[in-house]
């Protein structure tokens, strides 16, 4: 059963809140929300991510912002918990999504499991 997400498990800048209501205006219907996700970043710890989804499952997170839903796995919300999503849009056409308040998840030379220590 899907559980209902709360300001402190993830948030929205106004800004990411309006992009997000200006992407999902133009998307198919068939759309359930934007998954947000982790993956192993080997040196440099955890990276997150975005993608649009069609399913919610039994183990996501979700919160709804009307226009649209934001959807997050378990396993993702225990790296991701108290995140801060912004967008940034410095008019030269590198706006992008940003992760505020990332908790520091170990990362850095050694981390990764490499046998050779080759972080370069």
């Amino acid at each position: 059963m899907m559980a209902m997400l709360e300001d402190t498990d993830l948030t929205l800048t106004g800004a990411a809140q309006g992009k997000m209501s200006e992407l999902f205006a133009g998307i198919e219907e068939g759309i359930a929300g934007v998954r947000v996700y982790a993956a192993p970043g080997g040196c440099s710890g955890v990276s997150f991510g975005m993608t649009f989804t069609d399913v919610i499952n039994d183990n996501d997170g979700v919160r709804d912002f009307g226009d649209y839903k934001v959807v997050v796995d378990d396993g993702t919300l225990t790296y991701l918990r108290g995140v801060e999503i912004d967008f940034i849009d410095r008019g030269d056409g590198q706006a992008t999504f940003v992760f505020n308040n990332l908790p520091s998840t170990g990362g850095g030379c050694s981390t990764c499991g490499s046998s050779s220590g080759g972080c370069s």
